[in-house]
């Protein structure tokens, strides 16, 4: 059979369906959310626009309604910006004290201290380096994790580990979890969005729904363009909507027929309501991503008026007219914070691009009422060694490393955890990764070990057989 032939005894097939009726639907903006990872394996997808992205109930109480993640991809360094160590800069040039792991990235020679000087800020008194001075001025609403760590030294694995809890394996991603478990608030944009992501070490598989239903899979705005130029592609539609509404109908009604015929086809359920929802998002994404309706003021808090900072307030904006519309997960993606060499010129210049937007979207999100719900999570894939490579850099070090949290019903003005004299290895309250996504369901109402999903004959979920929810960290 030909992929136009229909087969009398059963109805319009998939393809047929596909090839016959969504002729049009290249004016669609369905293709950033639909791919062949988008359908893979997808199970248990039940048909119509409302069945995989309708809001759901927590399955406790909630802290927070919705996740804000702002991604340094490269690893920024711990012991330069948030994990201040006077002993470092007192013994800086002298050897590591104690062994190092047995599998290191590169090897590197004695300790440095940092180029940057630390102070204390805010009624906390949480030490931050002088590379944040505005994020410092924030430091009462910050959760500083000291202790992280992970698995992988190198950047792929740690990617894949930081965003779907396995760093070998094809995985769903945090935000694609959190989309299958709460739904989306808007019924007119999807539930995870994903700005400027990075299309290496990992790629896709980053933001991927993979084996869940495919309407979970991030959209993606931007990505290897200026974020100036960043948008939904396809979201501009050549046919008129009343066109497409035609095209919808018949193409849903095909779907029915087939349906009664043959019984249910999830990946042809999950694709339809992708489309279905790609037409819904034509009528409010573009004024979102034209950042209509902002005053000059709250343009220039976020630094849109400064070349430094544009690109990277560009980005915080979206994330927070995105999140109050109702975006259960955003993410936003910065870097390269690698730096094996020139790091006192380059983590000066990176740090100088995200310091004033992420102090300003924390500040507008606490005026506008909405810190309280939204978790903003600040971190890299790791952290950098306390030893010197080369003459001025640092190397991978998922040992140990910092990210820090606000609003969402965390603690602010606190620090948990901690690493030795040097910032090589945690020595008190120690958060795997898994331990991290734990606390993130948590903190959304979701307990981790029942977030499963059935597929390949066993039970799988973000945190794989592990993962303990740091409670220490949350309101009560």
């Amino acid at each position: 059979m030909n992929g136009t032939s229909m087969d009398p005894g059963m109805g319009w097939s998939r393809r047929a369906a596909l090839s016959r009726v969504a002729l049009g639907f290249g004016a669609l903006a369905a293709s950033a959310m639909l791919g062949e990872h988008g359908l893979a394996g997808g199970m248990g997808a039940g048909p119509g626009p409302a069945s995989a992205l309708a809001p759901r109930p927590p399955r406790f109480r909630a802290r927070a309604r919705r996740v804000i993640f702002l991604f340094m991809h490269g690893g920024p360094s711990h012991v330069d910006t948030f994990d201040y160590k006077p002993l470092l800069e007192r013994d800086s040039g002298k050897p590591l004290p104690f062994a190092k792991p047995r599998v290191q990235f590169a090897q590197t020679g004695n300790l440095r201290r940092s180029p940057w000087g630390f102070r204390r800020h805010g009624e906390c008194g949480l030490w931050v380096s002088e590379l944040f001075p505005n994020v410092g001025s924030c430091a009462d609403e910050l959760c500083v994790l000291k202790a992280v760590h992970g698995t992988n030294e190198a950047h792929g694995g740690a990617l894949l580990k930081l965003h779907t809890g396995s760093e070998s394996q094809v995985r769903p991603s945090m935000g694609a979890w959190i989309s299958y478990g709460l739904g989306t608030e808007n019924a007119n944009l999807p539930s995870f969005i994903t700005i400027n992501p990075t299309l290496g070490h990992g790629g896709v598989a980053n933001w991927s729904n993979a084996f869940l239903p495919a309407e979970h899979q991030g959209t993606r705005i931007g990505g290897g363009v200026p974020v100036e130029k960043a948008t939904i592609e396809n979201l501009s539609p050549s046919w008129g909507r009343e066109v497409q509404r035609a095209q919808l109908d018949l193409l849903g009604a095909a779907q029915r027929e087939h349906m009664e015929r043959v019984g249910p086809d999830p990946a042809l359920s999950a694709r339809i309501e992708s489309f279905e929802l790609a037409f819904r998002m034509q009528a409010e994404a573009p004024e979102i991503l034209g950042l209509q309706g902002e005053t000059e003021a709250t343009r220039r808090l976020y630094g849109l008026d400064e070349p430094r900072t544009a690109s990277f307030a560009r980005q915080c904006l979206l994330a927070r007219r995105f999140s109050e519309r109702g975006v259960r997960f955003v993410q936003v993606t910065h870097g390269y914070w690698d730096q094996h060499s020139d790091l006192t010129r380059d983590h000066g210049r990176l740090a100088s691009e995200v310091d004033r937007p992420i102090a300003a979207l924390l500040r507008d999100l606490r005026v506008r009422g909405l810190l309280d719900e939204t978790l903003v999570i600040w971190g890299g894939e790791f952290g950098r060694t306390p030893t010197v490579q080369g003459t001025d850099g640092r190397d991978h070090h998922p040992h140990a490393f910092t990210m820090w949290m606000a609003g969402g019903g965390v603690l602010g003005g606190m620090s948990h955890g901690a690493t030795d004299d040097y910032g090589f290895y945690p020595v008190e309250g120690g958060v795997h990764v898994h331990d991290l996504h734990a606390t993130i369901l948590a903190l959304m109402g979701i307990d981790h070990e029942e977030l499963t999903y059935r597929h390949a004959g066993r039970d799988f979920r973000l945190t794989d057989v592990a993962g303990d929810v740091v409670r220490a960290v949350m309101k009560g």
